[in-house]
C-alpha cells in the first residue's frame, strides 16, 4: 500500500510540476498547428456511478421503501450505489403480492430521483435455521419481476444471484437448491429475465465454473460480448476474513488468478467479515487484494472493525479513490484549426488509476461548445470506456466529422454518459475524470482545455 501511495504521489508531483504557472494544463505548441497538452491528475475523492463504497439496506416482505432524504444524503459520503436486499419470507409458497411489487417499483423511482444506482439481491430468510423457497417458486417470482427489471434497468448496477439459501448466499438451502442442476436453473432464469446489459454475480468462482462447465478465464474476445458467460461475475461476502475467505476459495491461488483475469470484463465486489485465523487486513494487504481482484465496490456497513483499521491507518480515503475505476486524462495532441468539410483528429491518452475497469457500457461524445455563446454540438465517439483497464495507458484516437458544425471557435469537452436515454442528461450518472479543474458538474462534461477554430 505504501509503495502504491508513494508512486501515486510522485506521479502527481511530476505531472503538477509540468503544468504552466498560469494554468492546470501545460499547453505548449510544438508547431503552429498542434496543441500538446499535459493534464494534471487530481487527488479528489470522486463520486462516479457504479463503483466505490456502498451501503447495504435490507427490507422484509411488503416493508418500508427507501427513504428519499437518506438517499439524497449519500452524496455527502461520496456514495453512488447501495445494495438493496429484498427478503421474500412471506412468499415461499405463493406469488409476490401487489404490495411487494409496488415496494420494489417505489424504490427504483426514489433511486432514480436521488441519482443513485443499486445492486440487487433477493433471499427468503436471514437465519440459517429458516427455510428458503423451492425452484418453481423462485422461477415464478423472477417471471413477476421481469417487467420491473426491464423498466428500471437504468438504475440497476449489478444483480447478486441470491434466492438460494440463507441471506441468498447459496448455502444452507432447505430445498436442495445447491445441486449443479438447480444452480444452473437459477442462473439461467436470472439471465433470461434481466435485460442483456445487466451483469449478475455469483458467490464463488467455482460456482461459475460449475454452471458453465469451464476452467479457463474468458478473454476479450468473449468478455466484451453479451453471451451468458460474459454476463456473470463474482461477489465475496467474507473478503479478507480467513485464508480462504470462509470457503469462498478451494484452491486459493488458482481461483484468485481466475477472478483477476475475468474481472477485466465482469465485476467483483462484496463485503468483509470478522477475521478468523488471520489478523485484520492491513492497508497494504487490502490494497494488494483489491488490486489483484479488481474490486469495484465494498460494503460500508459490514464489517465495521475492519473498515476502522483502514480509517485509523489513513488508507480509507485511498480506497474511496481507487475502488472501481478512476479514469483520468494524461495528455492530448489536438490541432488548433480544421476546415468544416474535414475531420477533426482527436488524440488523447487516458489512464485508469482505479482497481477495476468500467463494466457497464457508456456512450462517449466529443462536445463542441461555442466560445461566444451556449450553442453546443455533440459528436458520438466509438470509444468503449470499458477497455480502459487499470494501470495501462489507453490511446483514444478518432477522426471526428465536423459536418453540421458552423465555422467559429469552440471549446472542446469529453462526455461519458449513461447508455440509458433516461439518464443520459443526468450529470450525476456521467463519468467525471480524475483531473484538476476539468469537470462541469452542470452538464456532466470534462474540459479538454483546448479551443478549436473551424474555418
Amino acid at each position: 500500500m505504501e509503495k502504491r501511495v508513494l508512486i501515486f504521489a510522485f506521479l502527481f508531483i511530476i505531472i503538477s510540476c509540468s503544468s504552466s504557472s498560469n494554468s492546470d494544463d501545460d499547453n505548449t505548441k510544438d508547431d503552429d498547428t498542434v496543441n500538446e497538452i499535459t493534464y494534471t491528475a487530481s487527488l479528489e475523492v470522486i463520486s462516479n456511478p457504479e463503483r466505490g463504497f456502498m451501503h447495504s439496506w435490507s427490507v422484509n416482505s411488503e416493508g418500508t421503501p427507501l427513504n428519499l432524504v437518506t438517499l439524497n444524503s449519500l452524496k455527502n459520503e461520496n456514495v453512488t450505489i447501495i445494495l438493496r436486499l429484498y427478503y421474500l419470507e412471506a412468499f415461499k409458497d405463493s406469488d409476490l403480492s401487489t404490495a411487494q411489487l409496488d415496494l420494489i417499483k417505489t424504490d427504483f423511482e426514489r433511486l432514480r430521483e436521488a441519482g443513485i444506482k443499486c445492486i440487487l439481491r433477493f433471499a427468503y430468510n436471514d437465519d440459517q435455521s429458516e427455510t428458503d423457497a423451492p425452484l418453481n417458486i423462485i422461477q415464478t417470482h423472477l417471471d413477476q419481476l421481469k417487467p420491473i427489471f426491464q423498466d428500471n434497468a437504468d438504475v440497476i448496477a449489478f444483480v447478486q444471484a441470491g434466492f438460494i439459501g440463507s441471506w441468498g448466499e447459496w448455502h444452507t438451502t432447505t430445498n436442495n437448491l445447491t445441486t449443479t442442476e438447480n444452480k444452473k436453473a437459477v442462473v439461467n432464469k436470472l439471465l433470461e429475465v434481466l435485460p442483456e446489459e445487466i451483469k449478475i454475480q455469483l458467490r464463488t468462482p467455482l460456482y461459475k465454473q460449475e454452471v458453465f462447465d469451464y476452467t479457463t478465464a474468458i478473454d476479450a474476445s468473449v468478455g466484451y460480448g453479451s453471451s451468458d458467460i460474459a454476463r456473470v461475475g463474482f461477489h465475496n461476502d467474507c473478503f479478507l476474513a480467513s485464508p480462504d475467505d470462509y470457503g469462498t476459495y478451494q484452491n486459493v491461488t488458482i481461483e484468485k488468478s481466475f477472478i483477476s483475469n475475468e474481472a477485466l470484463f465482469v465485476p467483483t465486489g462484496g463485503e468483509t467479515c470478522p477475521p478468523s485465523g488471520i489478523p485484520t487486513a492491513s492497508c497494504a494487504t487490502a490494497d494488494t487484494e483489491m488490486a489483484l481482484l479488481k474490486w469495484t465496490y465494498l460494503n460500508l456497513d459490514w464489517y465495521g472493525p475492519v473498515l476502522n483499521v483502514w480509517r485509523d491507518n489513513s488508507c480509507f480515503d485511498d480506497f474511496q479513490r481507487e475502488l472501481g475505476y478512476r479514469l483520468l486524462l494524461k495528455s492530448a495532441s489536438l490541432q488548433y484549426e480544421a476546415n468544416s468539410n474535414e475531420n477533426f483528429e482527436l488524440n488523447l491518452v487516458v489512464d485508469n488509476a482505479g482497481f477495476a475497469p468500467v463494466y457497464n457500457k457508456k456512450n462517449a461524445f466529443l462536445i463542441f461548445k461555442s466560445t461566444t455563446g451556449e450553442t453546443t454540438y455533440k459528436k458520438a465517439l466509438d470509444f468503449d470506456v470499458r477497455k480502459v483497464i487499470p494501470a495501462v495507458n489507453y490511446e483514444l484516437n478518432e477522426s471526428v466529422s465536423l459536418s453540421g458544425i458552423p465555422a467559429g471557435e469552440y471549446n472542446l469537452f469529453l462526455k461519458i454518459e449513461d447508455s440509458h436515454e433516461s439518464l443520459a442528461d443526468r450529470p450525476e450518472y456521467s463519468i467525471q475524470l480524475a483531473n484538476s479543474n476539468v469537470w462541469d458538474s452542470i452538464e456532466g462534461y470534462n474540459k479538454l482545455s483546448h479551443t478549436l477554430t473551424i474555418n
